[in-house]
């Protein structure tokens, strides 16, 4: 795909820069003076622009982790079951997965400032939903609303930050946006846990939800007045067809994970697992064909020839079932197993998230340069070294183990998953055709939501495979939850092995793409890179 420049893509819409040019020449002093004028709101509306759209991408960051916190209050005022908790946090990443190339391009096509509004507004919509589910089912179906909404509006923050911005102009930033992305990841558990342990209004755990609404109302007034139209030159077509038979596989996939301990493991479960890998072969042969026709696939098949973004997918997908699996067993091991309160849980987890972008931020700036590959392979290696030792310390302690105990652990495990998240866009695009870096940005973030919801489901099989609550005596659940949540680490100890190895496949010394870089090239088809 060509590169479209902000001076050709945008659509401009401040009539102060008409103003300017309609302005009969009298003296250059008066000439001087209204061209600098309107320079200088035009600089202001597009800071106000940015400030909207990290706003945005900062309360869909915060919605991912906030949620997490409060899973044990949702589960006891409605009364809902361990299925229904996994698709509450599953059913967002699963409609995220599904919709995010879908809703860049969609952006390409009909404007991002239009898409981008229209996500706002719906996710502000589905966020007033769940917060008044008066039942599992509603605040999950909200939940798959709300995953919708944000395929449509992320996508666009990154593309009109490009058209908003020049060149010389981005790398800073995009180092904003980086740090909006490390502030929304150290904020959200805590803000969750201070939501639900005040009780605002007698509201429990609904204010995590209705926190949005006044954010989306001001991003929506504030986004329509400030932010620049634009669309892409040569926007790719949409591939429908492609997003139902993905997402069909994904759900045949997922939803009898999440269901068949509840259910007994019935056949259909096992048929529609099976079933799936026939579905995704469909997909695959889908895609082939719309290339043939179009050249507008969902997913450039042609990427997966390049080994090393093969092995970075395969590394996108498994840390994506490894975050699955460890944040929502952690959750429920501390506030249900251990009985510790919200505040309690989410300040413990504030060590890891610090820890995590103390890491990320020296393996892009000092590390990889130095290193390459071998940081990331050193982050696997020490995550895997956190959670051993967390198990350890599980183990040792029983359910009187305390924050400060947690700490150690959870430090090694923050600066290892931070030696791996930031650098490893950079090196799974590392050998990526410059005119194909949009799509493959696409597939990475989608691939990364696919694989959460993976681990999601997942959980129904290593952590509450090995509970069974309706045997339990009242003393004997928190001994229970702890030994499942050792079991279920040890899953992740293992997959965080076999990213390991698969790491072997990435180039030793990854080339440094700047986000602001890929974006340049890749305007028909922006894709968010957190």
């Amino acid at each position: 795909m060509p590169s479209s420049s902000p001076q050709t893509t945008a659509v401009p819409t401040d009539p102060s820069a008409d103003a300017v040019t309609a302005d009969p020449v009298t003296a250059d002093g008066v000439t001087a003076d209204a061209a600098t004028a309107a320079a200088a709101k035009a600089d202001r509306r597009r800071w106000l622009a940015l400030a909207v759209v990290m706003t945005a991408a900062f309360m869909d960051l915060v919605d991912v982790t906030i949620v997490n916190i409060a899973i044990p209050s949702i589960e006891r005022d409605l009364s809902a079951s361990f299925g229904a908790i996994q698709w509450v946090t599953a059913g967002y990443a699963l409609a995220f997965a599904a919709g995010l190339i879908t809703g860049g391009r969609l952006g390409d096509i009909h404007g991002r400032k239009r898409l981008f509004l229209v996500g706002i507004a719906g996710f502000t919509v589905a966020s007033a939903l769940c917060g008044l589910a008066a039942n599992p089912e509603m605040l999950v179906a909200s939940r798959l609303l709300q995953g919708a909404m944000a395929a449509l509006m992320v996508p666009q923050v990154l593309a009109i930050i490009h058209v908003t911005f020049p060149a010389h102009e981005r790398g800073k930033v995009f180092g904003m946006f980086g740090a909006i992305v490390g502030l929304g990841a150290v904020s959200g558990p805590l803000l969750g846990a201070l939501l639900t342990q005040w009780n605002l209004f007698g509201l429990e755990w609904r204010p995590i939800f209705l926190i949005n609404l006044p954010v989306g109302i001001a991003g929506l007034i504030l986004g329509r007045k400030f932010i620049t139209e634009s669309r892409a030159d040569r926007a790719m077509r949409l591939d429908l067809v492609g997003v139902a038979l993905v997402t069909l596989a994904l759900l045949m996939l997922i939803y009898p994970l999440t269901r068949g301990r509840e259910l007994g493991w019935p056949l259909w479960g096992h048929v529609c697992m099976v079933g799936s890998l026939a579905v995704f072969a469909v997909f695959v042969a889908y895609e082939r064909y719309k290339t043939r026709k179009d050249g507008s696939p969902l997913v450039e098949l042609s990427l997966f020839r390049v080994k090393s973004f093969a092995a970075g997918i395969a590394v996108q997908l498994t840390f994506g079932v490894v975050m699955g699996i460890f944040f929502l067993v952690w959750t429920l091991y501390m506030q249900i197993g251990l009985g510790w309160s919200p505040l309690k849980a989410g300040l413990t987890g504030v060590p890891f998230s610090i820890a995590v972008s103390a890491a990320a931020g020296m393996s892009v700036q000092k590390l990889v340069p130095r290193f390459g590959r071998k940081v990331l392979q050193a982050g696997a290696l020490t995550m895997a070294a956190g959670v051993l030792g967390y198990i350890w310390e599980a183990g040792r302690y029983g359910t009187g183990i305390e924050p400060w105990q947690m700490a150690a652990p959870l430090i090694v495990m923050g600066a290892g998953m931070g030696l791996i998240v930031a650098p490893l866009t950079d090196a799974v695009l590392s050998d990526v055709p410059r005119e194909h870096a949009g799509s493959a940005s696409g597939l990475i973030n989608t691939t990364g939501q696919m694989g959460t919801a993976l681990g999601l489901g997942l959980v129904s099989v290593v952590f509450f495979g090995v509970i069974d609550e309706e045997r339990l005596a009242p003393g004997e659940v928190g001994a229970a939850f702890a030994d499942a949540f050792r079991g279920a680490l040890w899953w992740v100890v293992a997959v965080l092995g076999l990213i390991f190895a698969v790491m072997f496949a990435l180039p030793g010394r990854p080339a440094q793409h700047l986000e602001g870089e890929a974006a340049a090239a890749t305007e028909a088809e922006p894709a968010p890179t957190h």
